[in-house]
């Protein structure tokens, strides 16, 4: 089963994506996609969302690039959190695909993935609601996203998005 969850900043959609994977059996991953920088703002996400897993029963797994690369330790269920992060990792890191092949390398990765699991939940971000005005380059950043989510939402078994903690589906039902 691969569901995909999309939500606005503070929308609910961690907490949602997690509370569809703490009933499935063991073992549960929490692949994390952020890529570590040396900023407070940075630091303080990573630690909110490793609070909010706390005894949970997810091993984290930080993972930013090449996700077709990964082997799971045991076959089980995962959270990846999130897709802007991916993208943004394979569009801009040193270690990722570039302009030419993040689009591939991120719907690929989850592709493999969801091949290597019972169960995936990617959580992605709502960024296209914010108007027109973007610094430069962002707009390549933004395509690449809606391109992703067109591509995971056609292989996906269910597809919401969570809007002030609550989950609307697009497509499927709450797994």
């Amino acid at each position: 089963m691969f569901t995909l969850v999309i939500g606005g900043a503070a929308s609910g959609k961690s907490e949602y994506a997690e509370s569809l994977l703490l009933g499935a059996p063991g073992p549960r991953y929490y692949l994390a996609t952020m890529e570590p920088m040396e900023d407070a703002e940075c630091r303080a996400r990573i630690e909110k969302h490793r609070r909010q897993r706390a005894g949970k029963g997810f091993v984290t797994i930080e993972r930013g690039v090449d996700l077709a690369g990964l082997a799971l330790p045991a076959r089980g269920n995962v959270l990846l959190e999130d897709l802007g992060n991916l993208a943004a990792n394979e569009l801009y890191s040193p270690a990722g695909a570039g302009p030419a092949g993040a689009l591939g390398a991120v719907v690929e990765g989850v592709r493999h993935l969801r091949a290597e699991c019972r169960g995936l939940v990617v959580v992605s971000n709502e960024i296209f609601a914010g108007g027109r005005d973007y610094a430069p380059g962002t707009e390549t950043y933004l395509r690449l996203l809606a391109d992703a989510h067109r591509a995971l939402a056609a292989l996906a078994d269910n597809v919401c998005k969570v809007a002030c903690g609550l989950p609307i589906y697009y497509k499927g039902a709450k797994p």
